[in-house]
């Protein structure tokens, strides 16, 4: 056993000892961190605009401060930008973290000097949980890939900007350096094919441990490295047994994924974004991820049908439900105040706080009132494609709005990796499927207001050529699941079948 896999075992044990003690203390602790927040929240801008010197209670910082999402809260992100000290929180903030919106273009997500020991700590907790289980701390003897995006930073008003992934690469201690995969000059190439094959020539004579990223860019390296190779991801990589994904829910590339490696391999799921690292797999045998009670971020919980109301139900850890859709609103050490982070999570247990991520609030079809959410979706094509024996690449829906005298339908939009020999009878077992998920949508099939759901093949690597050709093939990059209208159907169709 070398030196690193050496001291790894026993910092693994301290870690779960740690998490296990958050566990238990989820609710004091999440009390705790609403307290220490307002003590530095009352001396920034935010905090005087919004009176939080008379704040006692969790119902008085409700009644002063509404939920906001990104656009809403732009105007104190641009004096930050500005160069404007102690706005959101005390200081300037250590890094903007760069990201899309769909509504409101680039966004630009602050991360403090107190933020960033969440956004590294957590996933290193995440993998030395797994690790501590399943005994294999080998792991830290051989090199770990990160396929992230490029870690070359700008300035916006004095503080270093750029994307999370690439701001994380920074961080990564010295100890790891000598670990750590693709070098920094292939990982500031910005055009993912080339990025792509250079990181093939970088690592497939490595003895390649632990590789991690989003599931579709994860399928594009290993289909590249199987390309060149010949061989399976597995054989090519003996020694490979850990495999980190977040950022899209995992089950659509599962089967694909390990059919790519060969063999059985630990999977372990995240939940970052740029507003936060909010929970993380901690084992391989619980379902869903432990809600991070203990890093800095205080948790409220809108059950779904409020996410619009001008006054929503706000919930506390303790007053949420097994089984409820809940919008996800957080409040950071980072100086993000009661922030709508656009994603909806459902509790699959209180004892300890787990979660899964069910959607994105605005990634939803209901231009019939159906209300069709993410979860459902993703449950409806994967069940029907393990009773099948169908492999999915990527997917989409959309509503198809009939004109004239015809009816209305879902649309979707799939990629197969290996078809099914039936289209007709897929498509009827996706939509018997959704029809139980969803009652609103049962209804509208059961009273022919809708017709079942209609399916549409997408050449291969469509989606990706798709990405392509907007600019946004790979880095943290995820194509809808969902669209309310027809903007992204309409794009895809110079690739379908």
């Amino acid at each position: 056993m070398k030196f690193k896999s050496f001291l790894a075992k026993p910092f693994a044990a301290y870690v779960v000892k740690q998490v296990k003690r958050s566990m238990q203390n989820a609710v004091a602790d999440q009390d705790a961190i609403f307290r220490d927040l307002l003590k530095v929240g009352v001396t920034t801008q935010f905090g005087k605009d919004h009176h939080f010197s008379d704040i006692k209670t969790i119902a008085d910082y409700r009644q002063a401060v509404p939920v906001r999402d990104y656009e809403a809260f732009k105007p104190y992100i641009d004096q930050v930008k500005e160069g404007k000290h102690n706005v959101l929180w005390k200081g300037q903030p250590l890094y903007f973290a760069k990201t899309s919106g769909t509504t409101s273009g680039v966004k630009y997500i602050p991360i403090s000097k107190d933020s960033m020991p969440n956004h590294f700590n957590t996933g290193r907790n995440a993998v030395l949980c797994n690790l501590a289980e399943i005994g294999n701390p080998r792991v830290f003897d051989g090199k770990m890939i990160f396929l992230s995006g490029s870690p070359e930073l700008e300035r916006v008003g004095g503080v270093p900007t750029g994307r999370l992934s690439g701001i994380i690469n920074h961080q990564i201690p010295s100890y790891l350096r000598t670990n750590q995969l693709p070098s920094y000059e292939t990982n500031c190439i910005e055009d993912w094919e080339s990025k792509l094959d250079k990181i093939v020539e970088e690592t497939i004579n490595r003895n390649m441990t632990l590789i991690s990223g989003i599931p579709p860019w994860m399928q594009m390296y290993f289909d590249r490295l199987i390309e060149v190779s010949g061989k399976k991801v597995g054989t090519l990589f003996p020694d490979f047994s850990v495999l980190v994904h977040g950022g899209v829910n995992f089950e659509p590339y599962k089967a694909k994924l390990f059919d790519s490696i060969g063999r059985k391999v630990a999977a372990i799921e995240t939940f970052p974004a740029s507003e936060g690292f909010f929970a993380f797999q901690d084992s391989q045998h619980t379902e869903g991820l432990l809600l991070n009670t203990n890093s800095g971020i205080f948790f409220e919980f809108v059950p779904i049908a409020e996410v619009f109301s001008e006054k929503p139900t706000r919930l506390n850890l303790n007053e949420v439900k097994t089984g409820e859709n809940y919008a996800l609103i957080i409040n950071s050490n980072a100086g993000l105040w009661s922030y709508n982070i656009g994603d909806t999570v459902k509790f699959v247990s209180t004892d300890p706080y787990r979660i899964v991520v069910s959607g994105r609030i605005k990634h939803f079809i209901s231009a019939f009132g159906e209300h069709v959410i993410g979860e459902e979706v993703e449950f409806s094509l994967m069940k029907a494609a393990a009773e099948s024996g169908v492999k999915i690449t990527e997917f989409t829906v959309a509503p198809m709005i009939a004109g004239g005298k015809g009816k209305s339908y879902h649309e979707w939009l799939i990629e197969f990796d290996q078809q099914p020999e039936n289209m007709d009878h897929f498509a009827g077992l996706v939509d018997q499927n959704l029809r139980q998920k969803n009652i609103y949508y049962d209804d509208l099939i059961t009273g022919n207001i809708l017709l079942p759901l209609k399916i549409r093949s997408i050449k291969k690597n469509g989606f990706i050529d798709y990405m392509k050709s907007v600019g946004r093939l790979g880095g943290q990059n995820k194509v809808p699941r969902l669209s309310n209208d027809r903007s992204l159907a309409g794009a895809l169709e110079p690739w379908v079948e």
